[in-house]
């Protein structure tokens, strides 16, 4: 009775550990791309860096209007100091001045083309924003998956392990099995729910994780349709270095930060030429009207602004070894997320073409062994350890591949547009 038990059990289980876990429920649910865009859109901190490009928009149309006039409006009456008859009765007296500044030509469109840059690097900055979000979004959704498999592979594991103490508990109660037995089933079991409680625990904070970046847009018990085996397909190393120079936002927000840095610099030192406003003044009194008109110019005689001029550039100093650091930083980030991908992709494939393959044929070879009494229960069931053990690897190669991928992607910003 006790060989027919295990001979049925091993059976089974050698199904189970033979089959491929899956990752994701049957009926329909929300893909990689779906789950990106929602959270793309619902993210308050996306949201909120959004608004930072329409300030840089409205700082644009702050440096391309015009200075407005200033109007200085003055009125008393007279105070008589000689006696009436020498000057005549009190009078009152007002005097209107307007005064216009002239803009200078170069101040102005250094000023403007630095608002400008500003607004590209924002964009920029936003593209920032949005492919991170999008690669934590993908990064989340496998670990979900994979959280989820493990959950699964414990959970069948677990009432497997049940199994067995049940019928072993019968034996025992019958006197066919050593009460040792009993004892090892039950610490099987006892492992095993420790094994399925921690896994279950672990695919919930991962799907908690996944409402947070989405900000609760996804439902509460949403389902995903992917896998972890789904494929991975990339441009070429050097096709990706080519790109990454152009599309890379980091990049592209230093450049424009460069950009303004140097229009800065060029709005400082147009700003020592003189300045010269006009003048316009009307004064009346009882007895005259008077409409005088002049220029006001401010000449840098003692100080030309050298201080403005010696920081403007030494920012602009800042933002090209930033840009040039940044650079050589990034497409050495992509290297490695490369190698990472490589090796994540030759672990899946020793594991699905060799490693799983062998490990499944010793549990045959164990289980013909236990068949013909040459080995005992535990030695099979060390052997389908070691299959379990193996299959956990494979799905977390098969995670640590999309992982690298989803970091080449955030690296080119590639993403579900909103």
């Amino acid at each position: 009775m006790r060989k027919i038990f295990l001979w049925s059990f091993l059976s089974g289980f050698a199904l189970f550990t033979g089959s491929n876990y899956p990752v994701l429920a049957a009926g329909g649910g929300y893909t990689v791309t779906d789950i990106q865009r929602m959270g793309l859109q619902a993210n308050g901190l996306l949201q909120a860096v959004r608004s930072q490009v329409e300030i840089a928009r409205a700082e644009v149309t702050s440096a391309s209007a015009f200075p407005n006039p200033e109007v200085t409006f003055m009125a008393g009456p007279d105070s008589k100091r000689l006696p009436e008859i020498d000057t005549g009765p009190a009078s009152m007296q007002r005097q209107v001045t307007v005064s216009q500044s002239l803009e200078n030509p170069f101040v102005r469109r250094a000023r403007i083309g630095a608002a400008e840059a500003g607004v590209e690097a924002s964009r920029a900055n936003l593209e920032q924003a949005r492919a991170d979000l999008a690669a934590q979004l993908r990064v989340h959704i496998y670990e979900f998956l994979l959280r989820r498999g493990l959950a699964e592979m414990e959970s069948d594991i677990h009432d497997l392990m049940g199994e067995i103490q049940r019928r072993i508990k019968l034996s025992v109660e019958s006197g066919e099995t050593a009460r040792f037995e009993l004892i090892r089933a039950d610490t099987e079991v006892m492992t095993a729910a420790s094994r399925k409680e921690a896994a279950l625990l672990n695919t919930e904070r991962a799907r908690i994780a996944l409402l947070q970046l989405t900000a609760g847009a996804l439902p509460p018990e949403f389902n995903v349709t992917a896998s972890l085996g789904d494929p991975v397909e990339l441009p070429s190393l050097e096709a990706l270095r080519v790109e990454l120079s152009t599309v890379n936002p980091e990049i592209l927000r230093l450049e424009a930060e460069q950009n303004r840095a140097h229009l800065r610099i060029d709005q400082e030192r147009a700003s020592v030429l003189p300045s010269v406003n006009i003048l316009y003044s009307n004064y009346q009194d009882k007895q005259f009207t008077s409409n005088t008109a002049g220029l006001s110019v401010r000449i840098p005689l003692f100080y030309q602004r050298r201080g403005e001029v010696d920081a403007a550039v030494s920012d602009a100093a800042r933002v090209r070894e930033t840009l040039d650091y940044r650079r050589y930083e990034i497409n050495r980030l992509l290297e490695s997320a490369w190698q990472a991908m490589e090796i994540a992709r030759r672990r899946v494939e020793m594991f699905e073409g060799g490693i799983v393959k062998e490990a499944e044929a010793a549990l045959r070879v164990a289980e013909a062994a236990f068949r013909l009494g040459e080995r005992g229960f535990i030695e099979v069931l060390d052997t389908q350890r070691v299959l379990r053990n193996a299959r956990s690897e494979l799905l977390q190669a098969q995670f640590e591949l999309q992982s690298a991928a989803a970091e080449i992607d955030r690296l080119r910003a590639h993403y579900p547009k909103e």
